[in-house]
């Protein structure tokens, strides 16, 4: 195999596809990257067995052929190439040769033979929506997913395809973050899907703005095709609690606030905390809400921040990371909070369909 491309279209396509590449695997083969070369394009495929990526990119091809090469190695040969373009040869003993200007490098790597195939993908259902948009739904709600292997079923995040909506939820039991978009479904296409945290990820790093995403599903499948792009993940097994019952019905009081005014007042009364103090006390009066954090050793502070309110007094504590997560990734000047009382869960909503359910702390 013998190709020639520019080091930007390799740097890029391999920046797609190598996050998924594990650091510490049991089979070295998962720390390649898959090169095929043929027709004018080289393909970059990559898998941990649970996500595979696939890109293509044209490419000056001499010869025809394919080989792995070790991931995160080769990125970092290719980033600091010293030429605008490369060359790479690769003999039948899957050693490529590099060369780029001055540059000269021989890399090992592994036989195609070794690599796992593409899991094969039969579609059931098939929807489209914009990339922009697509992120976007993820990135409102991603951060809500559990860490906690022991629910295995709320470590991704739900699709629900209904009603010509798609909604995405996450929650990891102490918080949840949902937000909808209108899509077309056909009647009989009606599916909820629950997709691993690291699809996610990959998901929110390659999406682009413009063009549109193509989300397939199958019983155990879901791929996803845009740009160049391809990645086929198992979903994850199970059903997705009833999340509509952790949504308050009704909140008694309603609190308009600056978002990214009360974003930095959190950040700052949040510097004093340590990890056994992890709230923040936020007392609510008239057209006032105060912040107040204190930590044994270390001290205490207080912010007050405007808000638009008229009702009763309210003193309720959060974890000040769950508060700030929805804020740093909503973009609406102004922000809703409302609450009932001090023990009751609180609701943020923006002026999206979103909706971010928080518990209060208990604080003596």
């Amino acid at each position: 195999m013998k190709f020639s491309i520019e080091k930007d279209q390799i740097l890029e396509a391999l920046q797609k596809v190598q996050s998924i590449v594990g650091q510490r695997t049991t089979l070295p083969i998962l720390s390649n990257v898959l090169l095929e070369a043929g027709g004018g394009k080289l393909t970059l495929t990559t898998t941990d067995m649970e996500v595979s990526v696939r890109t293509s990119i044209e490419a000056d091809i001499s010869d025809d052929g394919a080989t792995t090469l070790p991931a995160r190695r080769f990125f970092n040969i290719c980033r600091d190439l010293p030429s605008h373009e490369v060359t790479i040869s690769v003999n039948k003993d899957d050693v490529a040769e590099i060369a780029s200007g001055a540059y000269h490098c021989k890399l090992e790597g592994l036989s195609k033979s070794d690599f796992p195939p593409m899991p094969t993908f039969e579609e059931s259902y098939s929807y489209e929506l914009r990339q922009g948009t697509f992120r976007d739904l993820l990135q409102k709600t991603s951060y809500a997913a559990s860490t906690d292997e022991s629910r295995a079923i709320l470590n991704g995040s739900l699709m629900a395809f209904r009603d010509n909506k798609l909604t995405c939820v996450c929650t990891d039991g102490r918080r949840l973050a949902l937000v909808e978009q209108e899509i077309d479904i056909p009647a009989d296409a009606e599916v909820d899907i629950v997709v691993p945290t690291k699809t996610v990820n990959e998901l929110i790093k390659t999406l682009g703005e413009d063009g549109d995403a193509v989300i397939k599903t199958s019983a155990t499948q879901v791929a996803f095709e845009f740009g160049n792009i391809f990645i086929i993940s198992k979903l994850i097994d199970g059903t997705y609690p009833n999340y509509r019952q952790v949504i308050p019905s009704q909140c008694e009081e309603r609190i308009a606030v600056d978002r990214d005014m009360l974003l930095s007042a959190v950040r700052r009364v949040s510097i004093m905390l340590d990890d056994q103090a992890s709230s923040v006390k936020v007392k609510i009066t008239e057209n006032r809400m105060e912040l107040l954090t204190s930590s044994p050793e270390i001290g205490e502070s207080n912010e007050s921040v405007p808000v638009k309110y008229s009702g009763k007094d309210i003193t309720i504590a959060f974890n000040p990371a769950f508060l700030m997560a929805p804020l740093k990734h909503l973009d609406s000047d102004e922000i809703f909070f409302e609450l009932s009382d001090e023990l009751s869960p609180g609701v943020i909503k923006s002026n999206v369909p979103f909706l971010y359910v928080i518990m209060p702390i208990r604080v003596t």
